[in-house]
């Protein structure tokens, strides 16, 4: 014990004794163990990001061969112009005649041509050329002028469309499956049984089938009886959106359901003894904090809704889905172009997943 003692008296006189290099090893040694797994999981992550990066440049030399070998040409120089392109647009004689004049008008030329008793003006923009001149012969279809324009290409288009379509049945979505789920918890067996009948129906039937029948059924007997009353119809594009809310509103429903249903019972209770109604409470107590764990189960209903909205193409709807394909089968481009469109359908869903992601936090 008292040679114990003794070399514990020791130590402080040998620590002192060391010099600042092996100070500093001993640090570096007593604190291995967390700088270890530190380092350990620094490798981990970069090692599993070379993999990944090696995986997918893999996946894209594989299917760039596989392209060779049956002899495909890429030609991703001809995409932008399904975005944007510059058109020239012609202005054509509806007559027959004579150029009589071609005067200005601020910065516009104007071309007038003569014609036994007929006399037509057609105006040529400033940054257009005239083709003819006075006293020349035209005939209906001769070209005049033209100009040069940008108009938006067909893939624009299409995406555009996806997102009103989307927009409008997402709004209409949360709406039905809002007053759905509050039907689906009611006492009112009219009111809850309504609900559940809508639910199960909507989910148990396929997107497509449901498409078909708007268009094709309903939209048929709606569009004849509106005509019979001399009423114009009603296009497709809103048979679309119908379909697409009243698919989503079911699923929202369900979602509204569980939400509310999450929030402990007590919660209604103390509400009710305060004295506040069943709305007053659904309003400011129940709904506010059911809204926080149902946001992300709406993120991702919201996300298959515009994917789901490429089905619209059946019903003539040119949406992003049925524009590609029209210039698939224009251009013969299906590789490039079905990347694109998928690339654009990404672009949409995680946008809006990061919009989701940011409300939820804010929230």
């Amino acid at each position: 014990m008292k040679r114990f003692a003794k070399g514990k008296r020791e130590n402080p006189d040998h620590a002192s004794r060391l010099t600042s290099h092996q100070k500093e090893s001993i640090g570096k040694m007593n604190s291995s163990p967390s700088s270890q797994r530190f380092f350990n999981k620094e490798a981990s992550y970069y090692i599993g990001a070379v993999v990944f990066f090696l995986l997918l440049t893999g996946t894209c030399l594989a299917l760039y061969y596989s392209a060779l070998q049956i002899d495909y040409v890429w030609r991703w120089y001809r995409i932008p112009k399904y975005f944007v392109y510059e058109e020239i647009v012609e202005i054509k004689s509806d007559m027959n005649g004579e150029v009589d004049a071609i005067s200005s008008q601020g910065e516009n030329q104007v071309v007038h041509v003569k014609g036994g008793d007929e006399e037509a003006s057609y105006t040529i923009p400033s940054k257009g050329k005239i083709r003819i001149s006075k006293g020349d012969m035209v005939f209906e279809g001769d070209t005049l002028g033209d100009y040069r324009e940008w108009r938006v290409g067909i893939l624009m288009q299409g995406l555009w469309l996806t997102l009103k379509v989307s927009f409008v049945a997402i709004i209409f979505g949360i709406l039905m499956g809002l007053f759905a789920g509050l039907a689906r918890i009611s006492s009112n067996p009219a009111m809850k049984w309504s609900a559940i009948t809508y639910i199960e129906l909507i989910r148990g039937s396929p997107l497509l089938v449901q498409i078909f029948i708007w268009y094709f059924v309903l939209g048929t007997l709606i569009n004849t009886m509106l005509q019979k009353n001399g009423l114009d119809g009603i296009p497709p594009l809103w048979f679309g959106v119908a379909a697409l809310a009243c698919f989503t509103g079911a699923y929202v429903a369900e979602i509204v359901r569980a939400g509310i249903q999450s929030i402990h019972r007590g919660q209604t209770e103390a509400a009710r003894s305060l004295g506040m109604s069943y709305a007053h409470c659904m309003v400011h107590v129940i709904l506010p904090q059911a809204f926080r764990r149902i946001l992300p189960p709406l993120a991702g209903q919201f996300i298959s809704l515009i994917k789901d909205s490429s089905l619209l193409g059946i019903i003539a709807i040119r949406e992003l889905t049925k524009a590609t394909r029209e210039v698939v089968t224009t251009s013969l481009q299906p590789f490039e172009l079905w990347f694109v469109c998928a690339l654009l359908y990404l672009v949409l869903t995680f946008t809006l997943s990061m919009f989701l992601q940011y409300l939820e936090r804010r929230i």
